[in-house]
C-alpha cells in the first residue's frame, strides 16, 4: 500500500514585492529556497505550484501578465504572455496554479507544464455584477509544452517571475506554496 504526502518545498511568510515595471522580477517574498540534488530522479514525479494576490491593469493599455518558474536561471516553467483585461482593474484578486510532471530526468531533466490563471483582469472577464473572474489555462494559447531542462542532479535554487508588457499595471503575490507531492 502506498502512503502519500505532500512535501513543502517552499512557502511565503509575508506580502511580494508591488511589481510595476515592464520588465521580469521576482514576485516571491521568500528568500531563494533550494531543491536538493536529486530531489526529481524519477519520471512522473510532480511539482505542484499555487499563487494568490492582487493585481491591476489599464483600459488604455492593458498589456499582458507573464509568470516563469526558474530553477537555477532556466526557465523550467512559463505560462506565456496572456491578455489583459480591457475594462481597467485596480488591485482585484488573481489565482495562479500550475503542476508541472517530470518528463525526463539527470543532467537534462525537464517538465510537461499544465497551469491556470483565474482573474477577473483577464480579457473577457464580465464585470463583476454580471459574472466571475475569467479563467485561463496555460501555457497561453497553445498545448502544452515541455519546458527548459535543468540539471536534476545538482541542487537548484528556486524561483517564481513576473513580467508585463505595459509599466501601467501592477501586481503583488500575497500566498505562494510549491509542493512536491509524493508517493511511497
Amino acid at each position: 500500500m502506498s502512503v502519500g504526502y505532500r512535501k513543502v518545498l517552499a512557502t511565503t511568510q509575508t506580502q511580494g514585492p508591488t511589481l510595476t515595471a515592464a520588465a521580469a522580477a521576482t514576485c516571491l517574498p521568500l528568500t531563494k529556497t533550494t531543491i536538493p540534488a536529486d530531489t526529481y530522479s524519477t519520471a512522473g514525479q510532480t511539482l505542484w505550484g499555487r499563487l494568490t494576490g492582487r493585481i491591476s491593469c489599464v483600459v488604455t493599455t492593458p498589456g499582458t501578465a507573464r509568470f516563469d518558474l526558474r530553477l537555477g536561471g532556466t526557465v523550467v516553467f512559463d505560462s506565456l504572455a496572456m491578455n489583459l483585461n480591457v475594462v481597467a482593474k485596480v488591485n482585484v484578486h488573481f489565482e495562479f496554479e500550475f503542476l508541472l510532471t517530470l518528463r525526463t530526468i539527470g543532467s537534462v531533466a525537464s517538465f510537461l507544464q499544465w497551469g491556470k490563471f483565474t482573474s477577473e483582469a483577464v480579457i473577457l472577464s464580465p464585470l463583476p455584477t454580471v459574472g466571475g473572474s475569467g479563467v485561463l489555462l496555460v501555457p497561453y494559447n497553445t498545448a502544452p509544452v515541455v519546458g527548459g531542462t535543468f540539471d536534476a542532479q545538482a541542487a537548484q535554487s528556486l524561483d517564481m517571475f513576473f513580467t508585463q508588457t505595459v509599466a501601467t499595471g501592477s501586481l503583488n503575490v500575497e500566498q505562494a506554496v510549491f509542493e512536491a507531492p509524493r508517493w511511497e
